[in-house]
């Protein structure tokens, strides 16, 4: 079983400032729809700017969201649900969203902590 991280998927009320940040930050290319900004940049995973218009920016570390989560793709998807059930995750969306044959959809899932992450097929 392998997996990797395929993308960081940020929160942003306004999608220009975060997505020009992170250009500005780590180089690269940016992508863009009306709804997600896709920074591509060599040696890093895809950071996926995401339209949140209710997002108000975290007050972390004194309390209250980081606002991010992560996309992890795997070999085996019924492997790695099984690994990160066992590890503490918590399924936040059924198991029925998946169609493993055809390798489409993805898992939902919490840590321990809340936060949230998606297992999806390669």
């Amino acid at each position: 079983m392998n997996i990797n991280l395929s993308a960081v998927i940020i929160d942003a009320a306004e999608l220009d400032p975060e997505s020009a940040f992170w250009h500005r930050l780590l180089g690269g290319s940016i992508a863009k729809t009306a709804t997600h900004h896709f920074l591509r940049t060599d040696g890093f995973p895809v950071f996926v700017i995401q339209l949140a218009p209710g997002q108000v920016p975290p007050k972390w570390p004194d309390g209250g969201s980081q606002q991010m989560h992560l996309d992890l793709t795997t070999d085996d998807l019924v492997a790695a649900d099984r690994s990160a059930l066992e590890a503490g995750a918590r399924r936040l969306r059924p198991t029925d969203d998946v169609d493993p044959v055809a390798q489409k959809g993805g898992r939902v899932y919490a840590s321990p902590a809340g936060h949230p992450f998606c297992l999806r097929p390669v």
